[in-house]
């Protein structure tokens, strides 16, 4: 089965990258893998969604790497003459930092790198990724969920990589472990512009966290 947005080349014939609505949006975190997958929509997905960054005039910030998925989104942003702020920890920063970056911060520990990458970030958007994507998007997820943020996050779900955990997160609804307010928080798309269409409109729900929760009286 075809990915619907992509063209089946090695790269998408792209004539003109959509210029997005975008007004407090002034720098989105790409999170995604440091390989780049089994299929080449993949890489395809990280280098459209950096055009498209540039194009909107919004600066990337990601894990800092030159690798993988990691590697593409920053060079597409970089080679169409964009900003591209790493952020990596000192313990592997020797290995796979990219050197080419507008600004590379290496700092002590993950909890660090997180930290940092959120309080630079105006909204979040997750590319296909292992363990260390779904950590770092459901991490921030869960901080909206908890009213911490009120920042957009976004799923870049190319050729259905995320159907099977998106369905998942609607079975948890039923199974009333999370409410539809806070799964509907995660903004899905196959499509850079039509996400990024759906972060420039985001508001956050105001919604308890707390599911079928009853007041202990004393």
């Amino acid at each position: 089965m075809k990915c619907p947005f992509f063209t089946g080349r090695l790269f998408p014939v792209i004539t003109e990258v959509l210029q997005v609505d975008i007004m407090n949006i002034k720098r989105i975190c790409v999170y995604c893998a440091s390989s780049p997958g089994a299929k080449p929509e993949y890489l395809q997905a990280a280098k459209v969604l950096g055009q498209l960054l540039v194009t909107n005039n919004i600066e990337l910030v990601y894990g800092g790497a030159d690798v993988g998925l990691m590697g593409e989104v920053a060079d597409s942003v970089l080679s169409c003459g964009g900003t591209a702020i790493g952020v990596i920890p000192k313990s592997f920063a020797n290995k796979v930092s990219h050197q080419g970056l507008t600004k590379l911060h290496v700092v002590d520990s993950m909890h660090e790198r997180k930290q940092m990458i959120f309080d630079l970030s105006d909204g979040f958007i997750a590319l296909p990724g292992g363990m260390g994507t779904l950590e770092e998007i459901f991490e921030i997820l869960t901080w909206a969920q908890l009213g911490l943020h009120k920042k957009p996050c976004g799923i870049l779900n190319i050729c259905g990589y995320y159907d099977q955990l998106l369905t998942f997160l609607d079975y948890a609804v039923t199974q009333q472990f999370m409410k539809q307010e806070h799964r509907d928080m995660i903004l899905v798309e196959q499509s850079p512009e039509k996400l990024l269409d759906k972060i420039s409109r985001y508001q956050a729900p105001i919604v308890e966290k707390w599911v079928g929760l009853k007041r202990k009286t004393i």
